[in-house]
């Protein structure tokens, strides 16, 4: 089992123990995979009461993801469909939240909430898993993009602080393009608010402003779960299945509903696998072929 385990990736994912028969014993997801799934065998502390479960497993599966959110929402979405036996609850504890872009002259700005209160005809984005790291992501990108203070009509403070940033009304148009080029995981632009946090935090740390700095890094840190790249929940309900083959393994997924909350592997030829392989989307075709990779390589 060892074995097995020393072959998982050190990167973000979700992983799954199987017992003798094959059934799901429990599904749990993590920051590095090899680490935290070696950890089972080791002191369990906090978690002794997994140690019956450890002394069934008889097969570790894993999904290699591409960011640490992709891997909260693929847990959800398994956890919410069927509850393996070892998990407690259904889903993960995170809330899904929206970002909402308001651009209008009023009260330009951005705001989290739920699903029922997006607004027709005003830009969204997400969804995203855990209002209070989304609400520190979106601190983050008013600290540096501030289009509150873009409004037509300021109050008392709001106006002196207008002020003191150099921010008018006449920049809510190139606010707002900023914002939305951030929240659409334009590269350049994550990089760049991304860049001008680590050096407030950087210059905070330096005059000491320790809780400043500690602020700042809890927001780069957010805004990196907000733009980082995730597949497992979509906006839109889109249903269609993803298949990737190597070394004689087929791992399935099934996107429904705008959820990837179904993932399957078993032993497949080439040619059987061929027309599911053709079908897979091709924005998925790496991501399946790197997991069906992983697959044969925990199964060999």
């Amino acid at each position: 089992m060892l074995a097995a385990v020393a072959r998982l990736p050190a990167g973000p994912g979700v992983y799954r123990f199987r017992d003798v028969g094959g059934r799901v014993l429990y599904v749990g997801r993590a920051v590095d995979l090899r680490r935290r799934v070696s950890s089972y065998w080791s002191d369990l502390r906090d978690r002794a009461h997994l140690a019956p479960m450890v002394a069934r497993i008889a097969r570790v599966e894993a999904v290699a993801c591409d960011s640490e959110h992709e891997a909260a929402w693929l847990e959800r979405n398994l956890l919410a469909r069927r509850l393996a036996p070892w998990n407690r609850t259904p889903g993960g504890a995170e809330v899904p939240v929206y970002i909402r872009l308001d651009p209008g002259a009023a009260a330009p700005g951005l705001r989290v909430v739920h699903e029922q209160d997006l607004v027709p005809g005003l830009p969204w984005f997400g969804p995203y898993l855990g209002g209070r790291k989304v609400r520190c992501a979106v601190s983050a990108l008013h600290r540096v993009r501030p289009l509150a203070y873009a409004a037509d009509r300021l109050r008392g403070v709001e106006r002196d602080m207008a002020r003191a940033l150099g921010v008018a009304p006449a920049d809510r148009e190139r606010l707002v393009t900023a914002v939305t080029a951030v929240l659409a995981r334009e590269p350049a632009a994550a990089a760049a608010v991304r860049a001008e946090l680590i050096a407030r935090r950087d210059a905070a740390a330096h005059g000491l402003a320790f809780e400043l700095a500690a602020t700042l890094q809890a927001e780069i840190e957010a805004l990196d779960w907000v733009v980082s790249e995730q597949k497992a929940a979509l906006p839109a309900p889109d249903d269609f299945d993803v298949h990737g083959w190597a070394g004689g393994v087929l791992v399935g997924f099934e996107m429904r509903a705008g959820r990837l909350d179904a993932w399957r592997v078993r032993e497949c030829s080439a040619p059987a696998a061929a027309a599911r392989l053709a079908a897979t989307p091709p924005a998925w075709t790496a991501f399946a072929h790197r997991n069906a990779e992983l697959a044969a390589r925990l199964r060999s």
